[in-house]
C-alpha cells in the first residue's frame, strides 16, 4: 500500500528563517501582513497548510519577532485603517530609515571595497537557493527586494558549536557528556544528561534533558557549554511527552516572573534597543520595565551598555551588574607603583 501522507518539509535553520523574515519586512513599504509572512517567506511557506490549522506556525512568528526585535531590529506592526482589533490584517514591516545607517557616517573606497566583498560573501554562503526564489516570490506580491540587506547579517546568532552534536544525539537517542560553566563557579563541572529537546527562547539555545548526575530535569543554556559535545553509544528510553512545549513554557514562566527596573538614557543605543524587547513596558521618564530570563546574562549585557542604563532593581541584578562593572574598573586600571603589570 502506497501511504497518501506527503514527507515532512527537510527544516530550515533558525538563522535563514530569521535572515528571510528581515529581507522580507526591509522589502516593502506597505508591510505584510501575517498570512502573506507564512505563506511565501522561507522557513515558514514548507510548513503553511493554506487550508488547515497554522497555529503552531503563528506560535513560531510571534517567537521569531521577539528574536529579531531583541538583536535590536526596529519591527513595525501597524493596523488597517477601518479595521480596529482584527489582528489577522496586521501589516509587518521594518522601517528602512530607522535601520540604516546614520547619513553622517561614511567609508572610504578601501573600506566600502571591503564591506562589498563581505557582503557579497555573506549572500553567497548564507542565502540558499530556495531564499533566492522567495524573494522572488516576494516581488510577485509587490515587494522590492532589488536593494541589498546589507545591516542584519553580521547581527545574526549563528548556533552555538554544541548545537549540532546535541541534535545528532536527540535523533539517535543517546547519552551525551559535556564541561559546562554554571555562573558563580570557578570552573566548568562535567555534565552527562540524557537529551529530551533543544528549544530556542529570547533568541538563545536551550537544552532541556536528564541530568543523571542528579536523576532530575535540568535545563542547560548551549552557550554556557566550554567544550565538545560527546556522544556515548549507550541509549535510553525516551517516555511520550511534548518535552519541547513544556521547556519552553517553563521558560516563559521565569521569564514572566523576573522583572528589571531600568533607567536608560534617552537617544542612546540601549534605548532603542531595549525598549523594542518583548514585553518592555515604559515607566516614569526614562525607566524602562523589562521582563528577563537569566539574571547573569542581562547583567552581562547591561553593563556593556555603561553610563546608558542605571539598573534599579531587583537587587540581585544591581549586585551582578555592579560586580561586573567592578571587575571592568580593576581590570583597565593600572597597576599600583611598584607592582608588576
Amino acid at each position: 500500500m502506497v501511504s497518501s501522507q506527503k514527507n515532512p518539509p527537510a527544516p530550515v535553520a533558525v538563522e535563514e528563517r530569521l535572515f528571510s523574515l528581515v529581507l522580507a519586512l526591509l522589502a516593502t513599504d506597505a508591510g505584510l501582513t501575517k498570512n502573506e509572512i507564512l505563506s511565501t517567506v522561507q522557513g515558514y511557506r514548507q510548513r503553511y497548510d493554506p487550508a488547515g490549522d497554522n497555529t503552531s506556525l503563528e506560535r513560531q512568528f510571534e517567537r521569531d519577532k521577539d528574536d529579531i526585535r531583541e538583536l535590536g531590529v526596529p519591527l513595525e506592526t501597524t493596523e488597517p485603517p477601518g479595521e480596529p482589533g482584527n489582528n489577522q490584517s496586521l501589516r509587518y514591516r521594518i522601517p528602512r530609515a530607522a535601520y540604516e545607517l546614520p547619513a553622517d557616517i561614511s567609508f572610504s573606497d578601501a573600506e566600502t571595497t571591503l564591506l562589498n566583498l563581505a557582503a557579497m560573501a555573506w549572500r553567497e554562503g548564507s542565502l540558499s537557493r530556495e531564499s533566492q526564489r522567495a524573494l522572488l516570490k516576494l516581488r510577485s506580491i509587490g515587494g522590492d527586494t532589488s536593494e541589498p540587506v546589507l545591516g542584519y547579517a553580521p547581527r545574526i546568532r549563528t548556533r552555538d558549536a554544541a548545537f549540532d552534536p546535541l541534535s545528532d544525539a536527540l535523533s539517535r537517542r543517546l547519552i551525551v557528556s559535556f564541561p559546562y560553566l554554571k555562573p558563580g563557579d570557578a570552573a566548568a563541572r562535567l555534565r552527562t544528561v540524557s537529551p529530551l529537546a533543544l528549544v530556542q527562547h529570547q533568541g538563545r539555545w536551550h537544552l532541556k534533558g536528564i541530568d543523571n548526575g542528579v536523576g532530575e530535569p535540568r535545563t542547560f543554556l548551549l552557550s554556557r557549554i566550554t567544550g565538545p559535545v560527546k556522544l556515548s553509544r549507550q541509549g535510553f528510553e525516551l517516555a511520550p511527552g511534548t518535552y519541547a512545549s513544556s521547556a519552553l513554557e517553563e521558560l516563559d514562566e521565569i521569564w514572566e516572573s523576573n522583572l528589571a527596573e531600568l533607567e536608560v538614557r534617552p537617544g542612546t543605543d540601549a534605548a532603542v534597543r531595549l525598549s523594542r524587547r518583548r514585553g518592555a513596558e515604559p515607566g516614569d521618564g526614562d525607566r524602562v520595565r523589562l521582563h528577563f530570563t537569566d539574571v547573569n546574562l542581562l547583567a552581562d549585557e547591561l553593563a556593556g551598555f555603561g553610563p546608558e542604563v542605571r539598573v534599579l532593581g531587583p537587587a540581585h541584578l544591581v549586585d551582578a551588574v555592579v560586580t561586573r562593572l567592578r571587575a571592568a574598573v580593576r581590570m583597565h586600571s593600572p597597576a599600583p607603583e611598584g607592582e608588576a603589570g
